[in-house]
């Protein structure tokens, strides 16, 4: 399914932090040679590509070489297996070396265990213990996977451990906090995103207290955290922060009001929304305005949007500003049929030619019986596959906005028509592929009898992507046995897919809910699958089922890598790596992290040099967030026809890096983003491979359907 990133959905995303990016680390990782023996480095990254724990690497953990022994603790994290988590403890607790604390730390985070949580815990009760900012950082990620596995509202065993995790990260928190003159950075930046991910209670008072710091990029990360965790703390201090010399300090303090609803602030953030110099300050404010619900914001917007509209040649980001006025002006006038904001969306759509889903979705909302009577852009005989799919995406908008509509009324009828155009457009012989799944996600939300009559149709097809959606809305159905056999008769298929597991994750996510002995059966058929991520999803679907636990059924990748492509991959650590990615907005470069991510960045080069980026559009661009490219279909589901292994690493993701888009852990293929600003709530969880170190003024400009014309990779 779609290579996207937690936590983003549509236009109304969970933004951003805003730091440049270090020159002086770039520097050092790339003039840093691999200190590591080539022979036990290509031991390392197959264990790695293979998802493999044994003897042979936990014995790398007692190496007498701190970087070998870093280097394996950080292999071990990426793995993922359970066993590796007592050797890493006593290696966090016992190592002479503070760099393999660290990444010993680092790796137990990465493998969410709450068998780790002592020797973290251990680490931060004691100011004197190093590798203290990763160690916070770690319990962060392992403490939310223990809140996550928790069964909903039912008190555990693991309660008090859980409690335990939770106040280990709130005090070394505080303790820095105290000790301000001295206290250490990245223990703060890690300490707060670590807040974010665990949610303690009562964690506002402490939070806002870092809202004073010196440092711009802790008042931002601290901003992120209150807006994340919608805390409604230090209003007042807040609201001075719009005022901040720091554009992204502005941009999310502009988010906590919205989060908060502090309603009083309303003409300091229209004024953001309308007159910052930064782009990102802008958007930020004008998504804070359709939280704050005050229509007093649409006819300001609006004459923004217009002016936004004419400026398009001059400014090319306008268009990604004037989207999000649409999305906001949608939030503010639903059902108003406002005239005014419909004139503005008409040409909206009209300048979009009907292929923005924002656009879309604000024309339904604001008027939907009008958005019905019309039908498509520009009266486009032959629509495209984006502009059916915008239309189904548009039609879902009209049932948000008419809710209780009586039998026979305006609404009742404009709902029925929404309803009967979606099915009519499943019905065409002629729907384009790419249009399906869009369609029929749209015409499920409305909960009409026969979805799961178009769903079991469309799970038959060939196309994998379309096959997905169709379990996916199955899935969401009342359990019966009619869905039960359509999903068993698909797997099989689906199973046998060489280009993408997609269909067959979803078709078991699906059997999954049908919570029957024949439906846990059938996802036992998948433990035999030659795919390492099926196996592991079957894996976690019996287990969440009781069935029982397979874990040993797992077992390890079977990667088409050989000996050749690890050393290829190898051999450029230390080197200068780039790619320089030509647009039609112009080019930036990357400098890769080979270092980092070796792996990754050879399947990028390996793609560039085919030619497969040349010609492709820009599906995905979220301001103040990141620009995503590398999508062969255009739809945000396209990929090589292979996965490789994420490189989870310790570089943060900051202002231009460079990242692998996943629709789950190990799907990375040909996807990647790049941050307009930094995104603490990634790290850790997608692999970073590189920064636009030219160019980044080009990145701002891009907007969704620019295309990538060639690729050129450099190495010396």
């Amino acid at each position: 399914m779609k290579r996207t990133l937690q936590g983003i959905v549509g236009a109304f995303v969970g933004l951003t932090i805003g730091c440049a990016i270090s020159a002086a680390q770039t520097s050092k990782r790339v003039q840093s040679r691999a200190a590591v023996p080539d022979a036990t480095l290509l031991t390392i990254i197959r264990h790695e590509d293979e998802r493999r724990w044994d003897d042979q690497l936990q014995a790398l953990l007692t190496s007498g070489d701190p970087k070998v022994r870093a280097r394996a603790a950080l292999a071990a994290g990426r793995i993922g297996d359970d066993k590796a988590v007592a050797p890493l403890a006593d290696t966090l607790i016992m190592d002479r070396d503070n760099a393999v604390r660290e990444m010993a730390a680092f790796a137990l985070g990465e493998i969410e265990s709450p068998g780790g949580a002592y020797a973290l815990v251990t680490v931060l009760q004691d100011p004197e213990k190093p590798a203290r900012a990763r160690a916070i950082e770690a319990l962060g990620k392992v403490t939310a996977a223990m809140s996550a596995a928790k069964p909903g509202g039912q008190n555990t065993p693991d309660d008090d451990r859980l409690d335990q995790c939770k106040a280990a990260i709130v005090s070394a928190l505080r303790f820095e906090l105290q000790r301000k003159p001295s206290r250490d950075r990245m223990s703060v930046l890690l300490g707060l995103t670590a807040v974010l991910r665990t949610r303690p209670d009562g964690i506002g008072s402490l939070v806002t207290k870092f809202l004073d710091d010196a440092d711009p990029a802790i008042v931002a990360t601290a901003l992120n955290t209150m807006a994340r965790l919608r805390l409604k703390d230090g209003n007042e201090r807040v609201w001075q922060l719009l005022s901040h010399s720091d554009p992204i300090v502005r941009a999310n303090a502009a988010r906590v009001i919205g989060t908060a609803e502090h309603k009083e602030a309303f003409d300091a953030v229209l004024e953001r929304a309308l007159r910052d110099p930064d782009l990102r300050v802008r958007v930020s404010a004008i998504r804070t305005l359709a939280g704050l619900k005050d229509p007093r914001a649409a006819a300001p917007l609006i004459k923004r949007g217009q002016e936004l509209l004419s400026s398009e040649r001059v400014n090319p980001s306008a268009r990604n500003e004037a989207l999000e006025v649409a999305t906001t002006v949608g939030r503010l006038l639903p059902g108003s049929d406002n005239a005014e904001a419909v004139a503005f969306l008409r040409a909206m759509r009209s300048h979009t030619k009907g292929e923005a889903v924002e656009v879309e979705g604000a024309f339904a909302r604001v008027a939907p019986a009008i958005y019905l009577t019309s039908p498509s852009a520009d009266n486009v005989l032959r629509p495209s596959w984006i502009q059916i799919s915008r239309r189904a995406q548009g039609l879902a908008s009209i049932k948000e906005v008419i809710t209780g509509a009586a039998t026979g009324s305006a609404g009742d009828n404009t709902l029925k028509g929404a309803q009967k155009e979606l099915a009519e457009m499943l019905q065409r012989p002629q729907l384009p592929t790419l249009a399906i799944s869009d369609v029929l996600e749209a015409y499920a939300g409305y909960k009409m009898p026969d979805t799961d009559q178009f769903a079991r149709r469309f799970l038959q097809m060939h196309d994998v992507v379309v096959r997905a959606s169709a379990a996916q809305v199955l899935g969401n159905q009342t359990p019966g046995e009619t869905n039960t056999r359509a999903l068993i008769e698909a797997l099989p298929h689906a199973l046998r897919d060489k280009d993408s597991d997609d269909a067959a994750t979803a078709i078991l996510g699906a059997l999954a809910k049908q919570k029957s002995a024949t439906a846990n059966d059938a996802i036992k058929t998948a433990l035999d699958s030659s795919n390492h991520l099926i196996r592991r999803r079957a894996v976690a679907l019996l287990k969440t089922n009781g069935v029982g636990d397979f874990s040993e059924r797992i077992g390890t990748v079977q990667t088409s890598n050989t000996a050749l492509d690890y050393r290829r991959a190898m051999s450029r650590i230390g080197k200068h790596v780039t790619a320089t990615v030509i647009t039609t907005r112009g080019p930036f470069t990357i400098q890769f992290l080979p270092e980092d991510a070796p792996l990754t960045v050879d399947n990028f080069v390996r793609l560039a040099r085919h030619g497969y980026f040349n010609g492709q559009t820009i599906p995905r661009v979220v301001p103040n967030f990141v620009i995503q490219a590398g999508d062969s279909r255009g739809d945000q589901n396209g990929g090589p026809g292979y996965q490789i292994r994420c490189e989870i690493n310790e570089v943060m993701f900051e202002r231009a890096a460079v990242g692998m888009a996943l629709s789950g852990k190990d799907t990375g293929g040909s996807q990647w983003f790049v941050t307009h600003s930094a995104q603490p709530h990634l790290d850790g969880g997608y692999t970073v491979f590189g920064n636009v170190i030219r160019g980044m003024d080009v990145v701002d400009n891009i907007v969704r359907g620019d295309v990538i014309r060639r690729v050129i990779v450099s190495e010396r």
